[in-house]
C-alpha cells in the first residue's frame, strides 16, 4: 500500500492507495507543518488518528508533501516521525509546491499555491526552481488566507471596515481583544488562525471594501511572486492550486490580465489530481 499526504498548515489530506481497482481510502487530519509545530505535536496528530493506525503496518511507501518542508532539517523531522510510525515503509518528504506541480502538470510551467500560505515556483519538467525564498506568514505570504486574515482584523480594529461589514464580522467571529491576542501570540499555529477569517472575505466578495482588499492582495502576489518568472511565462503556462486561488480565480485572472497574463488552470485540492495520476500510472514514487 502507498500512503500519500498533502499537508498545509491548516489541514492534511491523506490517501491510502492499494491499486486502481480499489477506491483509495481518504483521511483528513490537522495540518503538519514542521516549521511551526514541535515534534511531539506532529507525532500526536499522526498517532492519534485511528484510520492511519489501522493501516500503518500495511503501508510500504509514504510520500509526504508539506508546507514548511522546504529545508532538509524539516524534511528529516517529518521523515523520522513517519518512519517510526509506519515501521514497514520507506518515505520521502517534499515541499508542498511539488504536490501542486504534480497535480497540475508534467510539462514545464509556473505553479502557484494560494492556501493558508502562498508560494510560487518554476517547474522545468523535472525539478522546481524558486527565485525567492518563502519566509512565511510574518514577512511574505501575499494573497494567502493568513495575509487576508491580517487585513480583515486590521480593518475591524482600526474601524476602517464599513459599519455593516464590521457588525457582521463581529457577529461571525470571537474578536474580543484577549481572544485575538492569545490566538496570535500564544497559539502554535497563528497563521492557521488568521486564515480562518478568509471565508468571510469570499462570503462578502461583492462588497466594494472586500473587492478592493481582494484585488490588492492578488495584485501584490502577482507583482512579488508571479512576475519573478516573467521570462519563463513567455513560453510556459501558469497554474494555481489551493482554496484561496480556487475561490479567488476571477479576481486573479482580472489582475493577471493587467500584466498580459492568464492562468491555465485552478485546482482546489491537489489530492484529487494525484489520485487520478495514480490510477493512470502517471505518478511514480521514487524512494
Amino acid at each position: 500500500m502507498v500512503l500519500i499526504a498533502d499537508s498545509g498548515s491548516t489541514k492534511c489530506d491523506w490517501i491510502v492507495y492499494e491499486n486502481k481497482e480499489k477506491q483509495p481510502l481518504r483521511i483528513r487530519t490537522k495540518g503538519l507543518n514542521p516549521a511551526i509545530l514541535s515534534k511531539k505535536a506532529l507525532q500526536k496528530i499522526i498517532t492519534e488518528n485511528s484510520k492511519l493506525s489501522k493501516h500503518k503496518d500495511k503501508i510500504t511507501s509514504v510520500c509526504f508533501f508539506g508546507a514548511g518542508c522546504g529545508t532538509k532539517k524539516n524534511q528529516d523531522k517529518i521523515k523520522h516521525i513517519l518512519n517510526a510510525f509506519f515501521e514497514n515503509s520507506k518515505s520521502i518528504v517534499r515541499e508542498d509546491i511539488m504536490a501542486a506541480v504534480w497535480a497540475t502538470t508534467n510539462e514545464p510551467a509556473v505553479v502557484c499555491i494560494l492556501g493558508t500560505g502562498s508560494n510560487c515556483c518554476y517547474f522545468d519538467g523535472e525539478k522546481t526552481h524558486s527565485k525567492i525564498p518563502s519566509l512565511g506568514y510574518v514577512v511574505m505570504d501575499e494573497g494567502s488566507g493568513n495575509y487576508f486574515g491580517k487585513r480583515l482584523l486590521r480593518g475591524y480594529f482600526y474601524k476602517k471596515m464599513p459599519k455593516e461589514l464590521r457588525l457582521s464580522f463581529g457577529a461571525t467571529f470571537n474578536v474580543k481583544e484577549k481572544k485575538v491576542v492569545d490566538k496570535l501570540y500564544k497559539s502554535a499555529t497563528p497563521n492557521k488562525y488568521l486564515a480562518e477569517f478568509a471565508k468571510f472575505m469570499f462570503e462578502n466578495e461583492e462588497h466594494p471594501y472586500i473587492a478592493k482588499l481582494l484585488a490588492k492582495g492578488m495584485a501584490k502576489f502577482i507583482e512579488n511572486h508571479v512576475l519573478q518568472y516573467r521570462e519563463e511565462l513567455k513560453t510556459v503556462p501558469l497554474h494555481f492550486v489551493g482554496s484561496i486561488a480556487y475561490h479567488g480565480k476571477d479576481v486573479i485572472n482580472s489582475e493577471l490580465s493587467k500584466k498580459g497574463l492568464l492562468a491555465t488552470s485552478f485546482v482546489r485540492r491537489p489530492m484529487e489530481n494525484l489520485i487520478h495520476h495514480l490510477r493512470e500510472d502517471n505518478f511514480h514514487i521514487e524512494l
